[in-house]
């Protein structure tokens, strides 16, 4: 079974089991966030984990392996142009990307926001205007170190 082929098996068993993704990250004792990204294929699960998904989700017991394998993350540029929420955040950093740039630059120095060393939280706050989504990205500064190879 291809990665692609499980995440559509994965989306449509938990649909028919009728769990949530929280529900998911609950059983895993997880951050929903990065449960749901690792179901879709964008984070190893580790094994124990993998195990109790596996169940929840009714899977064959063989695809424990490849939800532990190292995915190549960020794959589906396509989902990005079709997909309105998902156009919606690209949008969002067109626009303000270079002004978030300039102000980690003048809040911290020269470096960056790592994704690797990185959380990410999503909530949904009742506003007069309509319900609003909060996302929170926290990732570590790096600042730029250049060192000379000798």
């Amino acid at each position: 079974m291809h990665r692609t082929e499980l995440t559509e098996l994965i989306v449509a068993r938990r649909i028919e089991a009728g769990v949530t993704w929280q529900d998911l990250a609950d059983a895993v004792d997880r951050p929903v966030v990065w449960t749901t990204a690792a179901l879709l294929g964008q984070h190893p699960i580790p094994r124990p984990e993998a195990e109790v998904l596996v169940e929840k989700l009714g899977l064959p017991t063989d695809v424990v392996a490849l939800l532990g394998a190292v995915p190549v993350r960020g794959t589906d540029r396509d989902v990005a142009v079709s997909d309105p929420t998902i156009y919606r955040l690209y949008e969002a950093l067109a626009v303000y990307g270079p002004a978030l740039k300039e102000l980690i630059h003048e809040k911290f120095g020269d470096g960056i926001m790592s994704a690797i060393n990185f959380s990410l939280d999503i909530d949904k706050v009742p506003h007069d205007s309509g319900d609003r989504v909060v996302i929170t990205f926290d990732g570590k500064f790096l600042p730029y170190d250049w060192v000379s190879g000798r």
